[in-house]
């Protein structure tokens, strides 16, 4: 009796156990795509739109598109800018549903450009110019917070291994301030970031990319942050970030370590303050918990190689985009290049409020 009792429970813990797993590793394969639309960062309006940057490192024609319900997709907006739009990266759709999205353009001229398109009344909405000497020769806007409740966006300007910082924008003045300039919250570790085994390189060289991944939680009040190639996760106030009064070094001292985390790309927060990330060696998203503890949720080498964006689309669900960054011409430059990527959808912990 005693030995069948002991059974049963082990055969109930098993089950328990593998009914855990199974649901813990789930994720679906929202959208397949190819080397026309190869996905940088995703966004999705309030009424489910979803919007998409291609990644510059493949050279696509598209350099933002939607995506559309029947499986196509469209440029969008579908319309000329002078200059033209050279590559993007960062995107995000607000509350009040403006599509905004970073153009950087290099060059002896060399100006970025923090574009809104307005998706209801389908018309350009601003145009934020960022020029020298806010931004240098080596410099990339990376990716962004849209905080409309303090009329600013958070930028991650990803430059050389020891500029790399953050842009605030005044959406009312126009005015750009370059803050945690060569910061130890912004620039690289000097570590190696180890994919499949090999330490990727870009351009020859060991990769170092500094300030990448940045979020701001449901109630704006908090910005999270770090260096691509790092594992230390950072946040500071936004009303530290706003305040102009305080000198470079307060500002520095404000910032927080916030918690460990996985070398990584993208990032995304829910309303219970969990943190999605993406985790590059490891081919995973994973989650940093309100107890600021990390764990992986879902791991498929194949699919989830390189994931570089997040989207919240809203209830219990986000969306990432999965590029293989790191066999493009811009990193390891191995052949073949890749021609197959993926859009997952996966459950969030807590509502996935959009606009992030």
């Amino acid at each position: 009796m005693t030995f069948r009792i002991l059974l049963i429970s082990l055969l109930t813990l098993i089950a328990t156990n593998t009914t855990y797993a199974e649901k813990d590793t789930s994720f679906k394969i929202f959208r397949e795509l190819n080397s026309e639309v190869p996905p940088a960062n995703i966004a999705v309006s309030q009424k489910g739109r979803i919007f998409m940057s291609t990644h510059l490192a493949y050279g696509p024609e598209l350099k933002t598109v939607e995506l559309l319900s029947d499986g196509s997709h469209r440029k969008y907006p579908d319309a000329e800018f002078f200059p033209p739009i050279n590559g993007v990266l960062g995107a995000i759709v607000d509350k009040h549903d403006i599509f905004w999205f970073l153009d950087t353009i290099w060059g002896k001229d060399g100006m970025g450009r923090v574009i809104g398109w307005d998706i209801n009344k389908n018309e350009l909405h601003k145009i934020y110019y960022i020029a020298r000497p806010i931004v240098n020769d080596a410099y990339i806007l990376n990716d962004m917070a849209v905080d409309r409740d303090n009329d600013a966006i958070y930028i991650s300007e990803t430059a050389a291994e020891t500029t790399s910082a953050l842009l605030v924008l005044d959406l009312k003045t126009g005015l750009v301030r370059r803050v945690l300039s060569g910061s130890s919250a912004t620039i690289p570790e000097d570590k190696d970031l180890v994919i499949d085994g090999e330490a990727v390189t870009m351009q020859g060289n060991k990769a170092r990319v500094g300030v990448n991944p940045i979020t701001i939680d449901v109630t704006n009040e908090w910005v999270y942050f770090a260096p691509m190639s790092s594992e230390s996760l950072y946040r500071v106030k936004t009303a530290d970030l706003n305040n102009v009064a305080l000198t470079a070094d307060e500002l520095e001292k404000r910032v927080e370590r916030y918690s460990d985390r996985p070398k990584g790309d993208g990032i995304t927060i829910d309303a219970d303050n969990n943190i999605y990330v993406s985790d590059l060696e490891n081919n995973a998203i994973g989650v940093i918990d309100s107890n600021r503890k990390y764990r992986i949720l879902h791991q498929d080498k194949s699919v989830l190689s390189w994931v570089e964006g997040f989207a919240n689309a809203g209830g219990n669900k986000i969306i990432a985009t999965a590029n293989k960054l790191h066999r493009s011409p811009a990193f390891m430059n191995k052949k073949p290049t890749p021609n197959a990527f993926y859009i997952v959808e996966f459950d969030s912990l807590g509502e996935a409020t959009k606009g992030r």
